[in-house]
């Protein structure tokens, strides 16, 4: 069964330098339809207007990964971290017990457009803890590319729940294929471009729940970037 989220019925907070579109329930935006899907809390695709970003503030009990689609981010923590986040780089961040932090597009001239994504973890409680790490999705256009997961297994960032994230970036009439264990569900999201997730065309900025499928075929109908979660 896939289900379809559109881009166009997700909600919204429009400020001045923030334009961010909500796949989940967030902040103001309330629908009790979209609460999460599985472990998967929030998706949110935020533009950032250049020298604007996010004040220091707190998270606690979350795993939140940031991906940059275009631009850069510069993030501070209270545990010490200040780095920027580029396209390509994977960012992972353990609020545990409790962590603060800050985000800011630090370009003069050019916006951000990145992706927050948080995933419930699977205790409470934990050590607050961050790791960044860059991945050639390039080199490895065409095919999946495991960017985070609960054990950290081939290079990726750890997740501290049972999840898998990867990313495709696919040529027009490319096509990657995913197969989905026993039990297991998905949520694919299209970054960037369009393709069709088995018989139904996704457009940037939609997504779509997939539970009692075997075989998730994503071919690219104009150039794209996928990300698609494996969940328990």
């Amino acid at each position: 069964m896939i289900t379809l989220r559109r881009s166009g019925e997700r909600g919204r907070t429009k400020l001045d330098w923030l334009d961010s579109r909500h796949t989940f329930s967030f902040g103001e935006y309330r629908d009790q339809r979209y609460m999460g899907f599985r472990d998967l809390r929030v998706i949110n695709d935020d533009r950032v207007s250049p020298g604007k970003g996010f004040g220091t503030h707190s998270h606690r009990d979350m795993e939140i990964i940031t991906y940059v689609l275009e631009g850069s981010v510069e993030h501070k923590d209270s545990t010490g971290n200040q780095t920027i986040i580029r396209p390509g780089d994977v960012q992972r961040m353990s609020a545990g017990t409790g962590i603060s932090h800050s985000e800011y597009n630090p370009s003069n001239s050019e916006p951000v457009h990145f992706l927050q994504i948080w995933i419930l973890p699977g205790a409470q409680n934990l050590p607050p803890s961050y790791e960044q790490r860059a991945f050639d999705l390039e080199k490895n256009r065409g095919r999946w590319t495991l960017v985070a997961a609960k054990d950290g297994r081939d290079g990726a960032v750890t997740v501290h729940q049972d999840v898998a994230l990867f990313v495709a970036l696919l040529h027009a009439g490319q096509q990657a294929t995913y197969r989905l264990k026993p039990g297991r569900h998905a949520w694919l999201q299209i970054a960037r471009g369009s393709a069709t997730l088995n018989s139904a065309t996704l457009g940037a900025g939609d997504g779509a729940a997939v539970s009692e499928e075997e075989i998730l075929e994503v071919t690219a109908v104009e150039e794209a970037e996928v990300l698609l979660f494996d969940l328990a």
